[in-house]
């Protein structure tokens, strides 16, 4: 045999174990490292974080108000004194800010009752309080509604038979939950009129399933968080002993 005939030989030979093969993953393995006290702490990092840590503690832990009793928002079946509280706190915080941008007032509110995470307890009420009621991080936005989506949102409570927190609206029902009158602002829903409804940002966006609020006439968002409207609600007033009242009752 020649040599070129060889050397082609040789090459031909060796070619295919030069290409690149496939790769197919056979299995994979994992292994759960339990995060106990056992797990020894870097000293370093340690003390890095510690001076931050401990002026975040402070500042959760800084007395804002006291509450004359615990409440929660399991406290009745149809509204309840802590979420007539997140709504008066809405109202009392974003109505200002509502009425200097547009010189309109703000006519009702509309939460959610999964949105209210912790208990308010009894006694000091402090930054941390607020964090644990409300730790989203959800902003309050104002929306113009016609009153078919106001009674759209009536439909919505009437079916639902939950403490959803909402202000300016009364909703009277018979014992066996049919509505027998609902108004706003001590007036009948007028369908061809608008109504500036805060709520916030999550529920806008058909959280909770509350589609009512599109299509809207109009939409700002405030740029206010919920928890430091809050913040800032229990930093004026001394005592908070909010009520539950007739504003979904049945009869």
């Amino acid at each position: 045999m020649r040599l070129t005939h060889l050397f082609f030989l040789l090459i031909f030979l060796i070619l295919p174990s030069c290409k690149e093969q496939n790769q197919n993953l056979i299995k994979i393995e994992g292994k759960q490292i339990a995060i106990t006290d056992t797990l020894s702490t870097h000293t370093d990092i340690e003390s890095f974080i510690k001076p931050f840590r401990d002026k975040l503690e402070k500042d959760l832990d800084s007395v804002l108000a006291y509450s004359v009793k615990a409440y929660t928002k399991n406290d009745d079946e149809l509204n309840t004194a802590i979420g007539n509280l997140m709504t008066d706190i809405i109202f009392s915080e974003a109505n200002p800010i509502f009425n200097k941008r547009t010189g309109n007032n703000i006519d009702a509110v509309m939460l959610n009752h999964g949105g209210i995470r912790s208990m308010i307890p009894k006694g000091p009420i402090t930054v941390r309080t607020a964090y644990e009621v409300m730790p989203f991080e959800n902003k309050i936005v104002v929306v113009g509604l016609k009153g078919k989506n106001i009674n759209d949102m009536v439909s919505y409570l009437v079916s639902g038979k939950r403490a959803h927190p909402f202000l300016g609206l009364k909703i009277l029902l018979d014992q066996d939950y049919n509505l027998i009158k609902a108004t706003i602002n001590g007036e009948n829903i007028d369908e061809n009129k608008t109504y500036y409804v805060a709520t916030n940002d999550y529920l806008y966006n058909n959280g909770d399933n509350m589609a009512f609020f599109k299509p809207s006439e109009s939409f700002l968002n405030l740029d206010y968080k919920v928890r430091s409207a809050m913040i800032d609600y229990f930093k004026k007033v001394d005592t908070i002993n909010p009520v539950r009242d007739d504003r979904f009752i049945r009869k």
